[in-house]
């Protein structure tokens, strides 16, 4: 059956269905191997209103120690919004190329520490003039590489930064509060159907600003290719989460403003909501 994962103040708790428990174990170890899938495989599970109340109450960004990675122009529609957005700055190509290039475009995200769950705050950063969430879906990787369970993701991301000079990809993605997980690690018993949908809506006071889909068959890549890709020449001794590139990319006559609320739904996984700040 379908599994839940939370990380919470008062411990991990894992749900199935309607019930919640907490479970003795160290985050960090159920990206060791196939550790994750046998322990859920060996839980009993019998509800424990403590354990709802914990999620309720205290919910934390599922991650541990591990890092978080992202993929770049992995939908169409991203290869489009990139081109458009660095045309200026003469790095249209450069998207162009990667999308159709046999090696995807992978970069760095974020350590653990600037991670924000559901319902924490996501910043868009000061010197930036024109700024968008990237919703997408996240793969938890094992310290083998494998796809052990997925979450939702939110890589926050200035486009005016990126679009003046492709060099300046670190600065428009990497800063504090950029990167959104949660509510919880989904562990599915079949791997995610390529027909999942991704949702995003934009609330801006009581109105919706933008709100968009896409579905996970618009990604030209496959997620285990992506995950290939990442660990030829990397080890992650705890597992790693990878961000697999976004299909829905607002227009240029949008950018975010402080007190938006960001919600990034996907099928089959959950819903992730923070606020802008």
């Amino acid at each position: 059956m379908d599994h839940r994962i939370y990380k919470t103040r008062t411990g991990i708790v894992v749900a199935r269905d309607d019930a919640f428990a907490f479970w003795d174990v160290d985050w960090d170890g159920l990206f060791v191997s196939d550790a994750l899938r046998v322990g859920l495989d060996a839980l009993t599970l019998d509800h424990d209103p403590d354990a709802e109340n914990a999620v309720e109450s205290g919910l934390l960004a599922p991650i541990g120690s591990q890092e978080v990675w992202a993929s770049g122009v992995t939908y169409y529609s991203s290869r489009l919004a990139r081109m458009e957005e660095s045309k200026n700055a003469g790095g249209a190509d450069f998207y162009a190329n990667v999308y159709n290039a046999d090696r995807p475009e992978l970069f760095f995200k974020s350590v653990a520490s600037r991670v924000r769950g559901h319902g924490e705050p996501v910043r868009i950063r000061e010197d930036s003039s024109w700024d968008v969430p990237e919703p997408e879906l996240a793969l938890a990787l094992s310290d083998k590489g494998e796809i052990i369970g997925y979450t939702v993701g939110n890589d926050m991301s200035s486009r005016s930064i990126e679009g003046e000079n492709p060099l300046y990809l670190p600065q428009a993605k990497s800063y504090e509060g950029a990167t959104g997980l949660g509510p919880h690690l989904t562990v599915l018993d079949k791997p995610i159907a390529p027909e999942s949908k991704i949702e995003l809506w934009i609330r801006r006071g009581e109105s919706t600003v933008f709100s968009g889909e896409t579905r996970l068959s618009e990604m030209k890549r496959s997620l285990e290719e992506l995950a290939g890709y990442l660990f030829r020449e990397l080890e992650f001794p705890q597992g790693c989460y990878l961000m697999t590139g976004t299909g829905i990319v607002p227009g240029t006559d949008f950018t975010l403003k402080s007190g938006d609320r960001i919600s990034i739904a996907i099928e089959s996984i959950g819903t992730l909501t923070q606020t802008v700040e």
